[in-house]
């Protein structure tokens, strides 16, 4: 039966979620059910597409995420798919009428990963981002809004600043492994093997920048949406503070994380700041 089957897709994107993310698997599970799966969907497609060009090192990775490209076309095409994550993906794209482009971006921006090895110009550097972070905000803002147009034109650029900052943290936290496991730096016009305190500043301050934005968009969010969003936003905010308060050379030596008794505090500051109208 096609009904247990899309179950099956839908449990494995789930998986995916709770196995891959500890924090992106809590603040989904604050999401309202009737839109949780579908950000499980979401994360499960774009986790296995960072999979491949991130960690497959044994494989011929341009033939896997071709190969995963081609599927996902054929997936939204004939709405099914044996990749059961890309049949859950497909699933929630035509629920929510998610654009071609937003999707179409992501892999354009995951398929560099695999030949570019640095963006020394920020028209390079912004074109990334857009691609690896501010669409999958927007895939999930189709979710939150659930189908609302009005609502998604007004929320869509902080939904994008939000995704920037995620994925700019992300860039600073993990700076030892992309400069030397995978020999890349995004952030441009800094060198990274000598990161300085200057540097950091800099990257800081357009990080802060896109927290602020996002947070503004935040409080205009559906209640559905707004408790697990915020849950992340917390926790991008205090990992963004350690890392300004950890020196540079320290960064660039390990990966800095926020502890999970750390994460049990948030989430509780979190639910209190929403559940009094705080946010």
């Amino acid at each position: 039966m096609k009904s247990l089957f899309d179950t099956v897709s839908r449990e494995c994107s789930k998986m995916v979620t709770h196995s891959y993310s500890t924090s992106f698997s809590i603040a989904t599970k604050l999401l309202a059910p009737s839109i949780r799966q579908d950000i499980y969907n979401i994360y499960g497609f774009v986790r296995f597409a960072d999979e491949i060009v991130d960690t497959f090192h044994d494989y011929d990775k341009g033939i896997l995420f071709k190969k995963f490209q081609v599927d996902m076309y054929d997936a939204v095409e004939h709405k099914i798919s044996l990749n059961p994550i890309l049949n859950s993906f497909q699933e929630t794209v035509h629920k929510y009428n998610i654009d071609a482009h937003l999707y179409e971006s992501f892999m354009d921006s995951m398929e560099k990963d695999l030949h570019k090895s640095n963006y020394l110009t920020q028209e390079e550097y912004k074109a990334y981002i857009y691609g690896s972070a501010d669409v999958v905000g927007l895939m999930c803002l189709k979710v939150f809004v659930k189908g609302d147009l009005k609502m998604y034109e007004n929320l869509k650029e902080d939904a994008m600043r939000l995704g920037s900052a995620f994925q700019k943290v992300n860039f600073l936290r993990d700076l030892k492994a992309d400069c030397e496991d995978l020999e890349r730096s995004y952030f441009p016009e800094a060198d990274l093997n000598r990161l300085d305190e200057n540097t950091k500043a800099s990257i800081i301050s357009e990080i802060d920048a896109d927290f602020e934005a996002g947070l503004r968009g935040i409080s205009m969010l559906p209640v559905e949406a707004k408790l697990g969003v915020y849950t992340a936003y917390i926790y991008y905010s205090k990992l963004l503070q350690k890392l300004k308060n950890t020196p540079s050379l320290e960064i660039k030596n390990r990966r800095i994380r926020v502890p999970n008794y750390q994460k049990a505090s948030l989430l509780a500051k979190s639910y209190i700041s929403c559940r009094f109208n705080l946010v």
